[in-house]
């Protein structure tokens, strides 16, 4: 559970008198160089939370920008600004945590669409560039996929093969439930705008996602 800074206010006049508190109290009301003091007190703390899980840069610098807006919009609830390292500890292993679950099921989609769309894996800059352009194509369509079909979908592609009375047990659906929810689920990935337009422009139409359908519909009798 993520501590919350909303703390009973300390009635030791040392610490109130400490400079984080007066950082968080003026930057409470509006004061930008106290807020951007308290960036740079904290941010090396982020930054090395991000570096444990092993986050790129880019998706380190968006666990910062996270933490920070939650921050924000829970500033004028500080009461204890002692508590504010340990929770912003904790909010950051919590973001870090979704962004490499995000992660995960990316690379596992991209690999489908290795198979899917690029099934003769020829060399050369434009195949690298048509991977690369697919690749980030399903990352946003998977992306704005509602958190059920994400994680159904997440399961389905998993190597080796999931059962699906396991699918079942996991994600609390009904085993007669999981073929139509997959179907329903890779209908609107491919009706995606991200990923239309790849289809649309292959020789094979509805490629990105066959794999991903014939492996799961490859399950039902497991």
């Amino acid at each position: 559970m993520v501590p919350n800074p909303n703390l009973a206010k300390d009635a030791n006049p040392r610490r109130d008198a400490s400079p984080v508190t007066d950082l968080v109290t003026r930057a409470r009301n509006g004061d930008k160089q106290a807020w951007d003091a308290l960036v740079e007190r904290y941010a090396p703390l982020i930054w090395s939370i991000c570096c444990r899980h092993r986050l790129s840069s880019a998706d380190a610098d968006d666990v910062g920008r996270r933490v920070w807006l939650q921050l924000v919009s829970q500033l004028d609830t500080v009461r204890d600004p002692a508590a504010l390292p340990g929770w912003l500890a904790a909010t950051t292993q919590r973001e870090c945590g979704t962004i490499r679950r995000a992660t995960r099921r990316s690379q596992a989609l991209g690999r489908e669409l290795d198979a899917g769309l690029i099934p003769d894996r020829q060399a050369g800059v434009e195949h690298e560039l048509l991977t690369a352009e697919r690749h980030a194509a399903l990352r946003e369509a998977f992306a704005r996929l509602a958190p059920c079909c994400q994680r159904l979908i997440a399961v389905l592609i998993e190597d080796p093969p999931v059962p699906y009375a396991q699918i079942s047990a996991r994600l609390g659906l009904p085993v007669g439930s999981i073929g139509p929810s997959r179907s329903r689920c890779l209908d609107k990935l491919r009706r995606h705008p991200a990923i239309a337009a790849p289809i649309n422009a292959d020789a094979q139409p509805g490629a990105v996602c066959l794999d991903i359908s014939g492996a799961a519909a490859g399950q039902a009798s497991g």
